[in-house]
């Protein structure tokens, strides 16, 4: 029987459609050109930023998202740069003697205040891990003032014992224990400067990192920030602690305990910071795809990836006899930014029931400024934002038989990243203890402390183990993957052609279906109880 050209018209427009499809050759092609020498690392307040930024708004044009109000795919953030300049100093009498720990080798340090110059004499206090956390009856600054003082925290959580092996979330690493916190805690404390002990161990990455960071121009967000915040290398601060009169591991000891209580040293400090200041504009990118269901329209699921990386220096790493001084960032993060273009190319095709955005954060690795300058000035009500799924630094080495959706477990987006895998055939990566923080360390994080659930997805590279199931020679790519840890934040980290980029569609395409399953659903996601970082009304 011959169906009416009429009914058979309304049954194709009922009939679901076919799940948008990410591409490779796009996914490689925005890759390898973002990651290219051209872009110069796609440096905070540096050409290649502004490179990267004008590239980013073009192709999202012509994918086909729609701009914003003011029609630009821009959203505008003032933020400060800040580098120490040579004649920046730093000097410890402790115990009679005079110690000047050297800047990139024994100590790191910059100003975040947005002042030309800093120079205070101050008392140097040990305040164990600088948290003060009421849900866990913990307070390490009980019983002094540290206005005018030069705190020394150590980064990380107290860790669990038998008595408490779920304090402070067991083994993984809580809001607390990242230095971001510690530096906010300080300043809320009023010290007038605050140093973090590094360690391997409790930071989760090598000394080479933070004196990269402080090695480039650091931004803040404009306003309020310390004078002086900076990592104290292991070595240098055992050295300052036993001329102060105290025993370092004695004192790591004590801060285990609530009973801790700040402890003074017999030292002072004699801080000189001189900083090149500057104040610049840099910018979010973003797209939109309007939703089709005349309710569900005024809700939005935002997919992040910032663009950002470390840009380009004077006196950068040495590679095969030649110097090489561009932080291309291949992985981190022009893996996140070109997965989301490529995404955007086939979801404009298709749009869902809920408005879909595409945004490309500036300022990530200097402490998540653009995501944060969004939830503080929304494109879209943080009430009817539904969810932001981020990528940050995606699978390079090919697909796997799972995915990884840490954080997810803290809100509904775990319920509905099941129902997606299944559908995909793929298996939710187990869940392992987080103990280098990596649900703090992204962009989704800011969108949590604003109320939005969120979480970063299938971040294979900082899985900590390369644990994943992989397809193809499961055990030499565990290994390709967990090697990328000694290119984290350095020249090395290079787009190769050769890469196998299967896993990294994978994860895009896995991305692009939970996103249409939360902007297709009757519901809007919620946290878990207990688990909600900030509250948004509903």
């Amino acid at each position: 029987m011959r169906v009416p050209f009429v009914l058979a018209a309304s049954l194709l427009s009922t009939a679901p459609l076919a799940q948008p499809l990410v591409a490779e050759a796009p996914l490689r092609a925005h890759l390898s050109f973002l990651a290219d020498d051209l872009l110069e690392g796609r440096g905070t307040g540096q050409r290649g930023g502004d490179l990267a930024v004008r590239y980013l708004e073009t192709q999202a044009a012509v994918a086909g998202l729609q701009p914003l109000p003011d029609g630009t795919y821009r959203q505008a953030l003032t933020i400060v740069g800040s580098k120490a300049l040579p004649s920046s100093t730093v000097t410890f009498s402790a115990g009679g003697q005079t110690l000047s720990p050297a800047f990139g080798q024994d100590i790191v340090f910059g100003a975040a205040n947005g002042k030309e110059k800093v120079a205070f004499d101050a008392p140097v206090v040990f305040a164990g891990y600088g948290i003060r956390a009421p849900e866990e009856n913990w307070d390490d600054f009980k019983g002094i003032d540290l206005k005018g003082k030069l705190v020394i925290m150590m980064v990380n959580d107290p860790q669990p014992t038998s008595d408490e092996p779920n304090r402070f979330a067991g083994k993984s690493l809580t809001w607390y224990g990242r230095w971001v916190y510690k530096y906010e805690e300080a300043l809320r404390q009023g010290a007038a400067g605050v140093l973090l002990i590094h360690t391997t161990a409790s930071a989760s990455y090598p000394w080479s990192v933070p004196a990269n960071g402080f090695g480039h121009e650091r931004f803040n967000l404009a306003g309020a920030g310390n004078a002086m915040e900076g990592w104290l290398q292991e070595d240098m601060a055992r050295a300052l602690f036993q001329a102060g009169g105290q025993d370092l591991d004695a004192l790591r000891a004590q801060a285990e305990t609530r009973a801790f209580r700040p402890v003074a040293l017999n030292a002072t400090v004699k801080v000189v910071l001189n900083s090149q200041i500057r104040s610049i504009e840099q910018f979010n990118v973003a797209g939109i795809v309007p939703g089709t269901d005349p309710k569900l329209k005024d809700e939005a699921v935002i997919y992040s990836a910032h663009w950002d990386h470390l840009g380009k220096d004077d006196d950068g790493g040495s590679r095969g006899g030649q110097s090489d001084h561009i932080y291309n960032g291949a992985i981190d993060n022009a893996s996140g930014a070109a997965a989301l273009l490529a995404m955007a190319q086939v979801a404009v095709k298709q749009p869902a029931r809920r408005t879909q955005i595409f945004l490309w954060p500036a300022g990530e690795e200097t402490g998540m400024l653009g995501s944060t300058a969004y939830t503080r000035a929304p494109l879209w009500p943080l009430a009817k934002t539904a969810a932001d799924l981020n990528l940050d630094s995606l699978n390079f080495v090919g697909k796997t038989h799972d995915i990884g959706v840490a954080g997810a477990e803290r809100s509904s987006l775990y319920a509905s990243a099941a129902k997606v895998a299944k559908r995909m055939g793929l298996r939710l990566a187990p869940s392992i203890p987080d103990l280098s923080g990596a649900f703090y360390r992204a962009d989704h994080f800011a969108f949590a402390k604003a109320g939005v659930p969120a979480f970063n997805v299938g971040s294979a590279v900082f899985s900590g183990d390369g644990s994943f199931d992989f397809v193809r020679e499961p055990k030499a790519s565990g290994e390709r993957l967990v090697a990328f840890k000694k290119d984290y934040h350095q020249v090395t980290d290079e787009y190769h052609p050769s890469w196998d980029l299967s896993g990294m569609v994978q994860q895009a395409q896995f991305t692009l279906n939970l996103g249409y399953e939360v902007a297709n659903d009757k519901n809007l996601p919620t946290w878990n109880k207990g688990e909600a970082f900030g509250k948004v009304q509903r």
